[in-house]
C-alpha cells in the first residue's frame, strides 16, 4: 500500500549516499541508486515503473515510498531582453519565481530557496511579501530539472550552465536544505554542475556564515548594500542585529580555496548611498586581495520610494572604487520589464504580460 503523498519526502532531495544506504536498509543492492540517478538526472525519466535495468521490486519501493513530483510552471514571462521568467507552483499550491538568464557561453538559473522571504530588507519586492515557508532540497533542485525541461522544449540544445541562489528567499535562513540541494546539484552522477558555477547570496546571516566551512565549497556573495551601519540598517533590518564588524569577523571564517574571491553586492541607491563617502566607506572596509564589488543599480518596482542613479553616476562610482584599488564590476540590468531583475520578484501579485 502507497504511504500517503504528505508523507512521501521527494527523491530528488535525497544525497547519492542516502539513498544508497536506505537501499542497503530495505534489502535492496546499494550500488542500484547509481542506477536511479542516472535515470532522474541524466535520462530525465521520473517513473519509476519504466526503470528497464532496475529490479521490479525495487521499482516498485521507490513509487511506493517517494514523490517523484516535479513544481509545474503556471505561467512563464519573456523579457524583450531575452531573459525568462517563470512561476512554479509546489504541490501544496505555494508559488516561486525562478528567473533565467543568457549570456555567451552561459546560461544561469537564478533560484528561489522560500516562499516569499523572512529578511524585510526595504529595497527588496519580495520582502513586501513575507515568509511562508521554506523549500524542501527537493522543491529546489525540481525548479532546476522543471526549467530545464522548458528549455529544451523550445530549443532542445539549450542547457542550464550556471545556478545562483538569488531568487526569492535568504539561502542561509534555509540552511540544511539549501546545503542539501547544492550536494545534489555537484553530485557527478547526477547533475554534475562544477564549484565554480554555482553562487550562494546571502544578506549576511553571521551565525550561518560561520557554519559555511561545513557546506559545499562553492562561490559566495554577501548583500551588502552599505558600507556604514546607519545606511545598511535603512536597507536591510539584519543590520541592527548584525554589524559590519559582525559580519566581516564572520566572512573571514569562509574557507577561501586558492584565486577565490568574496563578492560583494553593492545595491546603488540614488542619494542614499551613492556618494564620496560611500566609497571612502567600501575602500576602508572591504580587504582588496580577496574581494570584489558587483554594482547593481536599482531596480523600481511598483510602490518603492527609492529610485535609480544616473548611468553617469553609477559609471563614476565604478571608477572611483577601481581608483582605490578594489576590483569593481556593474551587474547588467536584464529583464525589469517583466519584474524578473535583481529585487524585483514576488509571486503574491498579478503577472506581468508576456512580451
Amino acid at each position: 500500500m502507497k504511504t500517503k503523498d504528505k508523507t512521501r519526502p521527494l527523491l530528488m532531495g535525497l544525497p547519492l549516499a542516502e539513498l544508497s544506504n536506505l537501499l542497503n536498509q530495505n534489502g535492496k543492492r546499494p550500488y542500484v541508486a547509481d542506477q536511479i540517478f542516472d535515470w532522474v538526472y541524466k535520462k530525465d525519466l521520473l517513473c519509476p515503473l519504466k526503470w528497464a535495468n532496475i529490479a521490479k521490486d525495487v521499482r516498485e519501493w521507490v513509487e511506493t515510498n517517494f514523490r517523484l513530483d516535479l513544481p509545474s510552471v503556471s505561467w512563464k514571462g519573456v523579457s524583450r531582453d531575452g531573459t525568462q521568467k517563470f512561476l512554479l507552483e509546489m504541490k501544496d499550491a505555494q508559488t516561486v519565481e525562478a528567473v533565467v538568464i543568457a549570456a555567451p557561453h552561459r546560461l544561469t538559473l537564478c533560484l528561489s530557496t522560500q516562499v516569499g522571504c523572512a529578511m524585510g530588507c526595504t529595497f527588496c519586492h519580495t520582502a513586501t511579501q513575507g515568509l511562508t515557508r521554506h523549500l524542501e532540497a527537493g522543491e529546489i533542485v525540481g525548479q532546476f530539472i522543471a526549467v530545464q525541461r522548458e528549455l529544451s522544449a523550445q530549443d532542445d540544445s539549450a542547457r542550464l550552465t550556471h545556478i545562483v541562489y538569488m531568487g526569492m528567499g535568504e539561502p542561509l535562513h534555509n540552511f540544511e536544505a539549501v546545503k542539501k540541494a547544492t550536494g545534489l546539484f555537484l553530485e557527478a552522477k547526477g547533475l554534475g554542475l562544477g564549484q565554480r558555477r554555482i553562487t550562494l547570496s546571502t544578506s549576511g546571516l553571521v551565525p550561518q556564515i560561520e557554519k559555511l566551512s561545513d557546506f559545499p565549497p562553492i562561490n559566495i556573495a554577501i548583500s551588502l548594500h552599505g558600507a556604514r551601519d546607519d545606511i545598511r540598517s535603512k536597507l536591510m533590518p539584519i543590520g541592527r542585529r548584525y554589524d559590519l564588524q559582525r559580519l566581516f569577523k564572520a566572512v573571514r571564517t569562509i574557507p577561501l580555496k586558492a584565486h577565490r574571491h568574496i563578492t560583494y553586492e553593492y545595491l546603488l541607491i540614488k542619494e542614499l548611498n551613492d556618494g564620496r563617502k560611500d566609497i571612502e566607506a567600501l575602500a576602508d572596509l572591504l580587504p582588496r586581495k580577496s574581494s570584489k564589488v558587483n554594482l547593481i543599480p536599482f531596480n523600481e518596482y511598483p510602490g518603492t520610494p527609492f529610485r535609480r542613479p544616473s548611468r553617469e553616476r553609477i559609471a563614476w562610482f565604478q571608477d572611483e572604487l577601481c581608483r582605490k584599488g578594489l576590483t569593481c564590476t556593474i551587474r547588467r540590468t536584464k529583464g525589469d520589464d517583466i519584474l524578473a531583475a535583481c529585487g524585483q520578484l514576488k509571486t503574491s501579485v498579478r503577472r506581468p504580460h508576456s512580451q
